[in-house]
């Protein structure tokens, strides 16, 4: 699957274009860091066209997206565009799109939602139509179920989108799609390279899914089921678990197209997108499966390797002052793992409650202070 700019490139390139200018260095829409994107992307949605100038434009890419100087041809704003000569319009780019999968955001239970937390299913609506358009474009992205209450707090443009106000399985079967991806957290499978081929990936537009909204997501599955949609549950996972997976409707898009788009691995792209919050979830969880008890002196301490740290920053997003925030929200301390081992040499192994402890003689309490 390609990027809307590399097909934008290719159509270049077929019209002997080699060079792509702009008479401002501000193009429409999100300053993605993808030149190429951004002016394929104002292109598609109407906001100007690619012109032949009377004069180079000083500011200009190649079709790399590397910057360079003096373009003959260039985006031109739709407000000045009628003054040259158009070489490629938005027309010209529709014509040329695949027919790529559609990203469906489903907002069948937008009314278990409070106010404050449609607000968010709103936010988080708006951020996934710029996130679509850093790998494809609006179109590509579907909601459905939108009514009037989702359209007064939407704060971006859903003429830019596909909104719909029917159903999920209404829309797929006037798409012609029978097979989707459910992405629920719940699922029992994982996201696999053969799920990559569905005509269609579902999102459930829901937030903070605790409480009365558990579960709902698999309802969304039943629903498209009942209406004889094939659906595939399939879960996010990092090694092996969810926790530490981004849960925003725009992070689990974004996840989504890294892989599909960009070909990326699942893990490294839930990585690219994990928040440090979301990373020390999951070392919370990751941690205390590695530690070690001690008792001195009658007193008893939770201990940890230090170099976890290095092996757990490799898959999680997190920094120095994170794993020690996590290590001091479960009580526990780090030592280097050749002092652990130094600990065990001089402590007795001892079952406590049912638990298992390395306890170290009061006279060689001081020396395990005075070392650490």
């Amino acid at each position: 699957m390609k990027k809307l700019g590399k097909i934008f490139a290719e159509l270049l390139a077929e019209r002997g274009i080699q060079k792509i200018g702009s008479l401002s260095k501000r193009v429409p829409g999100r300053d993605s860091g993808d030149k190429l994107q951004e002016i394929a992307t104002a292109v598609l949605e109407g906001y100007g066209a690619i012109c032949r100038l009377k004069k180079p434009a000083y500011i200009a890419w190649d079709l790399e997206g590397n910057p360079v100087h003096w373009a003959e041809y260039a985006f031109v704003h739709s407000s000045i565009a009628g003054k040259f000569e158009p070489v490629l319009t938005s027309e010209d780019l529709k014509s040329v799109l695949p027919d790529y999968p559609y990203f469906i955001i489903d907002l069948m239970h937008w009314g278990l939602h409070s106010r404050k937390e449609k607000i968010k299913v709103a936010l988080q609506s708006a951020q996934s139509y710029g996130v679509i358009r850093d790998y494809l474009w609006g179109e590509r992205l579907a909601l459905t179920w939108v009514n009037g209450e989702f359209k007064a707090l939407s704060n971006f443009p859903l003429d830019k989108i596909t909104a719909y106000e029917g159903s999920t399985a209404e829309f797929l079967k006037e798409k012609g799609i029978e097979d989707v991806v459910l992405l629920d957290p719940r699922a029992e499978k994982e996201l696999g390279q053969d799920d990559l081929n569905a005509g269609a990936f579902v999102i459930g537009g829901i937030v903070d899914t605790s409480g009365k909204k558990k579960g709902t997501t698999a309802r969304i599955g039943e629903a498209l089921e009942n209406a004889g949609i094939r659906v595939r549950r399939r879960k996010i996972a990092l090694r092996g678990d969810i926790v530490g997976v981004p849960d925003r409707i725009n992070m689990i898009l974004d996840i989504m197209l890294r892989i599909l788009v960009e070909g990326k691995p699942a893990e490294k792209a839930i990585l690219e997108v994990q928040a440090p919050l979301q990373a020390r979830w999951r070392l919370r969880k990751e941690l205390p499966r590695r530690k070690t008890r001690f008792m001195v002196n009658g007193k008893k301490f939770l201990v940890v390797e230090r170099e976890l740290f290095d092996e757990y920053s490799e898959w999680l997003n997190i920094r120095w002052e994170d794993f020690v925030k996590v290590l001091k929200e479960l009580d526990f301390v780090a030592l280097e793992r050749r002092r652990i081992h130094h600990l065990k040499k001089i402590s007795v192994p001892r079952i406590i409650n049912g638990r298992a402890y390395y306890v170290i003689l009061l006279k060689k309490a001081a020396m395990m202070c005075y070392n650490c």
